[in-house]
C-alpha cells in the first residue's frame, strides 16, 4: 500500500496534526496524514470557538505565517468578539465562536484541496526507529510507512482514560478510543512520560432551555475577523448568553463529592489551573456563592449547546440534578454528560526550539503531548513542527521565532526552557515584550518571515506591504499636517482635555489620551486623506497604535535588543557544565538536562540564577 517514502508523516488530525500537515505539504513536502478516524479532523473537542485572551493572537500569527486555522474560523464563525477593548492595545485579543461541524468540515476540506497532503485512516501503534533516527511508523495493522520525518500529534489519546464518577473506560475523546503503544515505546527510548489531566461540560438541549431568565451576550456591532486573507466577515451572529450557578445548585454537587474521581484518589494528574472544574471551583473558593456560566450555541443551526464553565467528572446524576437548579435550565435535557479525561505527555524539556526530540533526530512533538491545553496552542505547535520537518529534511536553517517577534515564539521557549507539570496555557502576561506582539501586527511580524522560508504566499506579502505602506503614510501625515485651535479645540473640549491656543502639528493632539481615531476622523483633512488613498479599518487602527504608543513599543524596542545581545551568545552543543564548579549544583543539573543553546535561553531556565550566567558569560569571554 505505501511503496513509496514520504517527507512527513503527521500522526493525528487534530488542530497541531492539521496544521503540521498543511505547513509540511504547502511547503512542497510530500506528507501523509495518519489519524484514527478521518471524520474528525481538526474537531473542536472542547468549547466551539477559537481565540481569546492570547490565543487570539496566537490565530493572527498562525495566519500571517501561511498557517489554515485563522481563515478556517472566519469561514465557519458565527460570533465574533474584540476582547479587552477598553485597555491597551497590547491586550485586544480576538474571539470567535464558531460552528463545530462547518469549523471540521473546513479544515478537512483546506486539506484535501492542498498538494501533496495524503491521508490514511488506521491508529499508529509505534515508530520505526534506526540508529537513533526515525524512519517511519508501524501501524495497528502492522503496516510500515517510511519517511523521513514524523510529528506525532497524538493530544489526549495516549492512554487516555475517561472518568465519569466512578465510572472509567479508555477513551481519547468521548466515543473514541485511545492510542496505545507509543509511550512505552518511546519510554524504552529513554523519555520521561507523565500525566495530565482535563475536563469538559455536558452538553445540552438547547430547545429545553429558556434564554429570558438569561443575560444576552452579543458578538460586536462591528465585527472583525482573524485571516489577513479575504475571508467573509459576519454580517449577522448567534448571540451566545450567560447564566450563573447558586448556593443550591453548589451544594447538590457536593452532594456527590464522595464519588467524585478528583476527591477519592481515582484521577492522580493535575488539570488545568485556569480551566477548572466546577467540583474543583467550588472546592478552592469556597467563599463564592456562584460562578458563572456561558451558554455557548455550537451552530448556526444545531440544537447542541455547550455550557461553558460547567466542567465535570461528577456522576452523570448528580450533574443533572445540579444543572437543572440553575436559572434558565430547570427543564434541561442532556446530549451527554461532562467527564474528565487523564492522558500521557512528555516533559517539553526533551525537545529542541524546533520541536525536534533530542534523543530521536527527525521527530517532532506537537500539541498535547508537550504538557499544553488549548487549540491555538497546539495548532501554533503544529504549524513550527510541519516547518522544521520540512526544513530539516531539505538542509535548511531551522525556523525558530524570538520571544520579542511572537506569542509563538514565548509559548515554545517557555515549554523547552521551563517545561510544564501542568497543562500550560498562553496569557499576554508570559511575554516580556507584548506592546509589540500585537495581534493587529502579526502580519507585519511574520509574513515575511513565512513568505521567506517558502509557506506564505506572495498574496499575502502584496497584501502585508500595502497594508505597511498606508499605515506609514497616514502617521506621517499626522507629523506633517498642522492643525487650528479653532479646528481641534472642540474635539479636545468634548474629551475634557486641555485646549490648545496656536496652530501644531495633527500628530500632538491624536497621542493625548482620550483623543481617538473616531475624533480625529471629525476634522475634514483627516477624512479626506482616508478617503483619497482608500484606507480601511485595519490600517485606521494600525495606524492609531503607531501614533498613541509610539514610546512604550521604541522602549520595548530597545529591551528586546539588549536580550539579542544574550542571543547571540551560543553555547556550545556539548557544553559540560559539570567542569564550571562556580555554578550552583542546580544549575548545574538543569542545564545539562535541557541544553539551552544561549545564554539567553539558559537564563530563562528555573533555577538558573544572574550569578550563574554571570559565570557562563565570563566562561565564553564575555
Amino acid at each position: 500500500m505505501f511503496e513509496k517514502e514520504y517527507d512527513v508523516i503527521v500522526v493525528g488530525g487534530g488542530h497541531a496534526g492539521a496544521e503540521a500537515a498543511a505547513a509540511a505539504a504547502n511547503m512542497g513536502s510530500k506528507t501523509l496524514l495518519v489519524t484514527m478516524n478521518l471524520q474528525t479532523i481538526g474537531q473542536m473537542s472542547c468549547n466551539p470557538a477559537m481565540g481569546g485572551i492570547a490565543k487570539g493572537q496566537i490565530v493572527r500569527e498562525i495566519d500571517a505565517l501561511g498557517g489554515y486555522s485563522g481563515v478556517v474560523t472566519d469561514k465557519s464563525a458565527i460570533q465574533f468578539k474584540m476582547l479587552n477593548k477598553s485597555k491597551g492595545p497590547a491586550m485586544w485579543s480576538p474571539r470567535a465562536q464558531n460552528d463545530r461541524m462547518r469549523f471540521a468540515e473546513e479544515w478537512r476540506l483546506a486539506l484535501e484541496n492542498t498538494p501533496n497532503c495524503d491521508f490514511y485512516q488506521e491508529m499508529v501503534k509505534g515508530l520505526l526507529v534506526e540508529k537513533n533516527k526515525v524512519v517511519g511508523v508501524q501501524t495497528s495493522l502492522g503496516i510500515d510507512i517510511r519517511a523521513k520525518s514524523v510529528v506525532l500529534t497524538n493530544g489526549t489519546f495516549l492512554n487516555g482514560l475517561i472518568h465519569i464518577g466512578e465510572k472509567q473506560f479508555g477513551g481519547g475523546r468521548a466515543g473514541e478510543k485511545a492510542a496505545t503503544g507509543i509511550t512505552e515505546q518511546l519510554t524504552e527510548f529513554g523519555f520521561n512520560s507523565g500525566r495530565m489531566k482535563t475536563g469538559t461540560p455536558p452538553r445540552v438541549d438547547g430547545r429545553s432551555l429558556d434564554y429570558s431568565k438569561m443575560i444576552v451576550q452579543p458578538g460586536d456591532v462591528r465585527p472583525e475577523k482573524f485571516s489577513y486573507l479575504e475571508t467573509p466577515i459576519l454580517d449577522i451572529q448567534r448571540d451566545c448568553h450567560m447564566s450563573h450557578t447558586s448556593k443550591l445548585v453548589h451544594e447538590l454537587l457536593k452532594e456527590g463529592f464522595d464519588r467524585s474521581p478528583m476527591f477519592n484518589g481515582r484521577i492522580k494528574s493535575i488539570g488545568p489551573r485556569y480551566c477548572p472544574s466546577i467540583e474543583d471551583k467550588i472546592n478552592r473558593f469556597a467563599d463564592k456563592d456562584s460562578h458563572q456560566l456561558f451558554v455557548e450555541p455550537e451552530g448556526w443551526n444545531t440544537v447542541e449547546v455547550y455550557v461553558n464553565g460547567f466542567s465535570t467528572s461528577l456522576p452523570e446524576d448528580v450533574q443533572f440534578k445540579a444543572l437543572r437548579s440553575v436559572v434558565g435550565f430547570e427543564n434541561v435535557k442532556f446530549f451527554r454528560p461532562g467527564y474528565a479525561i487523564e492522558y500521557d505527555y512528555f516533559p517539553p524539556t526533551q525537545l529542541k526550539h524546533t520541536l525536534e526530540t533530542k534523543l530521536i533526530q527527525n521527530l517532532y512533538f506537537a500539541g498535547q503531548i508537550n504538557g499544553t491545553t488549548g487549540y491555538e496552542e497546539a495548532a501554533s505547535q503544529g504549524l513550527m513542527a510541519g516547518i522544521n520537518a520540512h526544513l530539516k529534511i531539505n538542509n535548511k536553517e531551522p525556523f525558530i521565532l524570538k520571544r520579542d517577534e511572537a506569542y509563538i515564539g514565548v509559548l515554545i521557549d517557555d515549554l523547552i526552557t521551563k517545561g510544564t507539570e501542568e497543562p500550560y496555557r498562553m496569557f499576554t502576561s508570559r511575554a516580556e515584550y507584548r506592546t509589540l506582539l500585537r495581534q493587529d501586527n502579526a502580519d507585519l511580524r511574520l509574513t515575511p518571515k513565512g513568505y521567506k522560508i517558502g509557506l506564505a504566499k506572495e498574496n499575502r506579502l502584496v497584501r502585508m506591504e500595502e497594508k505597511l505602506r498606508k499605515s506609514d503614510a497616514f502617521v506621517r501625515f499626522f507629523k506633517e499636517t498642522s492643525v487650528l485651535p479653532e479646528d481641534i479645540n472642540p474635539i479636545l473640549e468634548s474629551v475634557d482635555s486641555a485646549l490648545v491656543k496656536q496652530s501644531d502639528k495633527m500628530y500632538k493632539s491624536f497621542s493625548r489620551p482620550k483623543v481617538t481615531m473616531e475624533h480625529m476622523l471629525q476634522l475634514e483633512s483627516v477624512s479626506a486623506f482616508v478617503e483619497e488613498h482608500n484606507l480601511d479599518r485595519e490600517v485606521l487602527e494600525q495606524a492609531e497604535v503607531q501614533v498613541k504608543y509610539a514610546g512604550y513599543i521604541a522602549k520595548e524596542k530597545v529591551n528586546a535588543d539588549k536580550l539579542h545581545r544574550l542571543e547571540n551568545v551560543k553555547i556550545p552543543e556539548n557544553f559540560d557544565y559539570t567542569k564550571l564548579k562556580s555554578l550552583s549544583f542546580e544549575a548545574r543539573e538543569k542545564l545539562s538536562v535541557i541544553r539551552p543553546a544561549t545564554i539567553a535561553q539558559a537564563s530563562r531556565i528555573s533555577g538558573v540564577t544572574p550569578s550563574d550566567i554571570s559565570v557562563l558569560l565570563v566562561f565564553m569571554g564575555r
